[in-house]
């Protein structure tokens, strides 16, 4: 809250609960007649409010407010803007490093007959301890905790590291180990959605925007904070107070109709919406969802779509606040701030109405939910989708071209005749293929595998040997989880057992989706 000018008179106040909050109006902008503000959509209205808040004079300037606010919707971005984050999100393998350039700035103070107390970030921070476990043990009740104990054992030294951060610097908070997944934490438990700060004995409310360390940052538009992922040295920046630099984007409108049908899951939207927009090709703009299908997805499905962001090449994918968003908020135990939020946002023209005008796009998509089959990610891209019903083709094309790219004397021709006549044996277990020789065919060439237990197994090309349900697509959705748990029991009814030499796990988004 550095602002120091306000050159279009924009603030002004809103009683929640008896108790004021000081803001800087878009309605008032709205009547400076500079623009239509209205037409803007969601996304750059928070831009506008953050430009409207940080306006300095210098790093914001009046006429970069003005060329917001006459934004051409079909231009090729060229006028660059400087964004301010209300907070910063690290998870620990990127994060660390900042924690540690704090630690030596506080070395170098006191050096110099400083006080060291006086460096912290400017920015508030969390670091969320992720990515961390690694499955040494599976296929037991007792795995997590051992996997939990060797965790502990061979991060010792950071996490001791990061506890002194938390307990020695200020406007900076860590979750410790082994809580969960750092974006499904953050949509959760740390995002307020509307943040407040005191400043000249005023109580101001203003957007919770973030940028992270982690280029899945983007799952929390799901809930309508703006945000996406940077690199380390940017959010280092935003930590000590610098602005974000970037151009004034071009914004696709992506609108839903219909309901998914039955058994359709938010993974199977998520990944034919990918499809599509990577196809239509969003690189560096922003995407926003409207319409009403909205209504048909629920909180956790909207995350899952946000989060893909990086998967479809859109710097964010952004729903706006509705009455999804509150509910969430109270599910998830912060619904002390939903008044506030929702006096706010619906003050500011923020909150999401179907019925209300479509916002100017640069672009606009329609998607029938009702259209979507499930399905599943391609070999290496998810944006390679694989109805269900064509997945035994897709594997086994998928296997016969990584073979050429190692085996050049394989031909085409030989390849899709051997398929033809033998495509049935690459998909049986492999310790029932006979151990044939390399001369015969690649393709059927097996190795001994020997287990700790002593069993040998042969395994081949095409073998499974990692089944795990994890990343924070997939598991932070506990609608996908549950899908998942019916599946697997019901397979286990049926006789379907993994094979032993299959590494298994499982790995839940945070303690609230296993709960």
């Amino acid at each position: 809250m550095t602002q120091t000018t306000n050159s279009f008179n924009t603030e002004t106040t809103l009683t929640v609960n008896n108790k004021q909050y000081s803001y800087h109006s878009l309605a008032k902008l709205q009547n400076a007649n500079i623009g239509d503000v209205n037409r803007l959509p969601f996304s750059l209205r928070i831009l506008l409010e953050n430009l409207l808040r940080q306006e300095d004079g210098v790093t914001v300037s009046k006429g970069d407010i003005e060329a917001l606010v006459k934004w051409d919707a079909q231009a090729a971005p060229d006028k660059e803007i400087f964004f301010m984050p209300a907070r910063v999100l690290l998870q620990d393998f990127t994060g660390v490093p900042a924690v540690a350039d704090l630690a030596a700035m506080r070395n170098a103070v006191a050096r110099l007959g400083g006080d060291p107390q006086k460096i912290n970030p400017f920015t508030p921070a969390d670091l969320v301890i992720d990515h961390s476990v690694q499955v040494d043990s599976f296929g037991s009740s007792d795995s997590f905790r051992i996997n939990a104990a060797h965790e502990l054992e061979r991060n010792r030294e950071r996490y001791k590291f990061l506890r002194w951060g938390q307990n020695a610097l200020n406007n900076f908070r860590v979750v410790p180990p082994d809580n969960g997944i750092v974006h499904q934490i953050n949509l959760e438990h740390l995002a307020p959605v509307a943040m407040t700060a005191e400043r000249d004995g005023a109580t101001w409310v203003y957007p919770d925007t973030l940028i992270g360390t982690d280029s899945h940052s983007t799952m929390i538009n799901g809930l309508g904070v703006l945000g996406w992922g940077v690199g380390g040295i940017e959010a280092e920046a935003a930590l000590l107070g610098q602005p974000c630099s970037l151009l004034i984007p071009q914004v696709v409108g992506f609108r839903l109709d219909g309901t998914p049908a039955a058994g359709v899951t938010a993974t199977d939207i998520v990944l034919t919406i990918t499809q599509k927009l990577r196809a239509y090709g969003v690189v560096g703009k922003f995407v926003e969802f409207y319409g009403p299908g909205l209504a048909h997805l629920s909180l956790a499905d909207r995350a899952t779509i946000a989060n893909m962001a990086p998967e479809y090449g859109a710097t964010c994918g952004l729903f706006p606040i509705d009455e999804k968003t509150t509910e969430y908020l109270h599910i998830s135990g912060r619904g002390d701030n939903v008044a506030l939020i929702e006096a706010y946002y619906k003050a500011q023209g923020m909150w999401y109405s179907p019925e209300q005008a479509t916002p100017d796009y640069s672009a606009e998509l329609t998607f029938d939910l009702g259209s979507v089959e499930a399905c599943l990610a391609g070999p290496s891209r998810p944006q390679d989708r694989v109805t269900l019903s064509h997945v035994r083709e897709s594997f086994r094309e998928a296997l016969i071209k990584q073979l050429q790219q190692k085996d050049s004397t394989i031909d085409q021709a030989a390849a899709s005749q051997w398929q033809n006549d033998h495509g049935t044996q690459m998909m049986t277990s492999p310790e029932l293929a006979p151990d044939v020789a390399a001369s015969i065919h690649p393709f059927e060439t097996s190795v001994p595998v020997k287990q700790d237990s002593g069993e040998v197994y042969n395994l081949g090309h095409g073998s499974v040997v990692i089944a795990s349900i994890t990343s924070c697509t997939n598991t932070s959705n506990p609608g996908v989880m549950m899908a998942a748990g019916l599946l697997a029991r019901n397979a286990v009814k049926r006789g379907l057992r993994s094979k032993p030499w299959v590494k298994t796990s499982l790995a839940p988004g945070s303690r609230v989706v296993t709960d």
